[in-house]
């Protein structure tokens, strides 16, 4: 089969595509916020820890490389879509197009990875607590970030190259707010398209999968040394220490399952709708773990408030 073929120099961002040209300014100015938000609360966290001595433990230090992580995923995604819609900037390089698609997918899987971490690191502080300050340590923490921040590499690299090798025939437009691998092999032609697809579905769901799975087998273990426990106070602390990492994980799997399943069954958005969609979930938990780190993990709060009282007092002193 002949397919009219061109070279693609460039690709360009859709964003919404019901939305009228008069409210262009208020959604960017809407985004622009929404990056703030990303940006402060996690710059605030990767601070906070750091400044602490007394938060840099395993599980604190877990929670800044999934703050590093998070502004690293609003900061590849939003200034791009902000800038179409204030400026009128949506074209997007070729190489600049898979570029950002690698680091998108990149930083989703990472974050699947952190989430593993994380329901491990509460598996053995729950079910083995003798053996956590031995296995659990902040070496071994780093240890195993690296291995998150690593692992999906030669994964999404693979996907990148692989989508290269595809002829494009057909529109350069992206319809999303920022380049995936869905998107862009939309506009591709040739046989192998739908092995390309296939081939990054099986890796999208080894990085999404794999690590759910072992969540699930961590927090139904931890639930039943939950439910033998005869104390009910030691009940809900054990709980309460769970609480921040159930909520995070939550918000990164759960609209994802919901978007597939909804596909499966046949309910369909429509593009604005799924768009919209896509990109909440994409980004609202890299606005909300944050907050969830702040009020949901006593240990953080207590040094919050703490640090809010002695400003409060100094301030005082100094009137």
């Amino acid at each position: 089969m002949n397919y009219n073929v061109t070279v693609m120099k460039s690709f360009y961002l859709l964003g919404f595509p019901g939305l009228s040209p008069k409210y262009y300014k208020p959604v960017s100015a809407l985004l622009f916020l929404f990056y703030l938000a990303i940006a402060v609360g996690n710059i605030f966290i990767l601070t906070f820890v750091v400044y602490e001595k007394s938060l840099q433990k395993p599980t604190y230090l877990l929670l800044c490389h999934l703050a590093l992580n998070d502004l690293t995923f609003g900061t590849l995604t939003l200034p791009k879509i902000i800038s179409k819609y204030w400026f009128g900037g949506g074209f997007i390089s070729f190489h600049g197009c898979f570029t950002q698609m690698f680091l998108v997918h990149y930083s989703g899987s990472v974050t699947s990875f952190m989430l593993l971490a994380m329901a491990l690191d509460r598996f053995i502080a729950i079910c083995i607590p003798l053996r956590y300050p031995v296995l659990v340590t902040n070496n071994s923490i780093s240890v195993l970030c690296g291995f998150a921040w690593f692992i999906p590499v030669p994964l999404m690299l693979t996907i990148v190259l692989h989508t290269l090798t595809l002829p494009f025939c057909k529109s350069n437009v992206i319809a999303q707010c920022y380049c995936d691998h869905i998107s862009i092999t939309s506009q591709a032609c040739g046989e192998n398209v739908q092995i390309v697809q296939v081939t990054a579905l099986c890796i999208a769901m080894f990085c999404l999968l794999l690590p759910l799975a072992f969540i699930l087998f961590s927090y139904i273990f931890i639930c039943v040394v939950i439910l033998k426990m005869s104390n009910a106070t030691g009940r809900m602390r054990t709980v309460s220490t769970c609480t921040p990492q159930i909520f995070i994980t939550c918000l990164f799997y759960l609209p994802r399952c919901f978007v597939y399943v909804s596909n499966t069954v046949g309910f369909s958005f429509s593009l604005d709708v799924r768009i919209l969609v896509v990109l909440l979930y994409s980004l609202l938990p890299a606005a909300v773990n944050p907050i969830i780190y702040c009020f949901k993990t006593q240990y953080i709060k207590q040094h919050l408030i703490k640090k809010i009282k002695t400003t409060r007092i100094g301030m005082q002193l100094n009137l």
